[in-house]
């Protein structure tokens, strides 16, 4: 798009698209954490004596990674908190990427 449009007129197509996300993206990340955590109070399971399954910890790593990305987006947009350290959209998406991953990986019998 970049390359389509002068300097101006992609900047005024950003803005508008931007606009809408701004609206759509902070209530579905609220309903996508809790959703998330009813589901792992339903899922989860019981730590047997040989302590936890494989399922059971991917699905803690998976929930780490989603409690953290949904607090960070949650501070930074509701309560206008900036992150400190990580102030690009890099970490993120890798964490994104590896809650994607890891569900692929999580039913393997281990």
């Amino acid at each position: 798009m970049k390359r389509s449009y002068s300097e101006e007129e992609h900047a005024k197509i950003r803005e508008s698209f931007m606009k809408y996300v701004r609206k759509v993206v902070p209530p579905s990340l609220i309903v996508a954490v809790i959703t998330g955590l009813y589901l792992i109070s339903q899922v989860y399971g019981p730590v047997g004596p040989d302590g936890l399954t494989w399922f059971q910890s991917v699905l803690g790593l998976k929930a780490f990674l989603g409690i953290w990305l949904g607090l960070r987006g949650g501070l930074q947009v509701y309560f206008k908190i900036q992150p400190f350290v990580f102030k690009s959209h890099v970490l993120p998406f890798a964490f994104v990427l590896t809650i994607i991953f890891l569900s692929q990986f999580m039913y393997l019998p281990v």
